[in-house]
């Protein structure tokens, strides 16, 4: 298979995949994605032990670790049990941790507590790097044109698309040295758990510049 074909299979999952958005939608599955099936109340007490590096309020205290607040709780259900099962393994911390958190009703908690906080809001930085990043968020490159355009799958703004889409992630207002890391993972091959290789496709297609850029833009929002 080329690259070439393998973009056009990754291009056609992400609208089958947003177009399933709408399926969700009418079934009111959404809103169970976003803002999970599990109890926040419960989920904040069981989130203590987390809170030493995402921060109390799911805003982390280290830009190596990302921000949690508000994030989609099938996202962070669905990390964590990579994490468990092995499928990500590119953080060790993260690995002993999520081997602690029981599988079921707990994970569902404590995703359902972070999904439950306002959402992260991000410090801008370099205004001049963040106005190049924000042109790949909207547009894409000259290598992959606007199929690496952020907006695409994770909104405007990189706080999610609409109800009817909580498959991708919050990123808007995430830190930036986590987001250039993760980038970076994704394109090294070191990071391998996005649906259908979506990421990978992305990051593999852009250079090292734009995903400072880029991620200079998104940690800002």
């Amino acid at each position: 298979m080329t690259k070439r074909s393998g973009r056009g299979i990754v291009v056609l999952l992400i609208v089958l995949m947003m177009s399933a958005g709408g399926v969700y939608a009418e079934k009111n599955i959404a809103g169970s994605m976003r803002d999970g099936e599990g109890d926040p109340k419960a989920g904040k007490e069981k989130a203590e032990m987390c809170g030493g590096c995402h921060g109390v309020d799911g805003m982390s205290v280290d830009p190596v670790f990302p921000h949690m607040a508000g994030q989609y709780a099938a996202y962070t259900y669905k990390q964590v049990r990579d994490f468990q099962l092995g499928n990500r393994t590119a953080d060790d911390t993260m690995v002993a941790m999520a081997g602690m958190v029981a599988e079921g009703q707990d994970l569902k908690d404590i995703a359902a507590y972070y999904a439950s906080l306002k959402m992260m809001k991000g410090t801008p930085g370099d205004a001049k790097l963040a106005k190049k990043g924000e042109k790949l968020h909207l547009s894409g490159n000259k290598k992959l044109g606007d199929f690496a355009a952020c907006i695409r799958c994770h909104g405007e703004k990189g706080k999610g698309l609409d109800k009817a889409n909580a498959l991708f992630p919050v990123i808007g207002g995430q830190t930036k040295d986590y987001l250039i890391k993760q980038l970076r993972d994704f394109k090294s091959g070191i990071r391998a758990n996005d649906p259908a290789g979506m990421m990978a496709v992305v990051a593999e297609g852009m250079t090292d510049e734009e995903i400072i850029a880029v991620s200079e833009y998104l940690s800002g929002l």
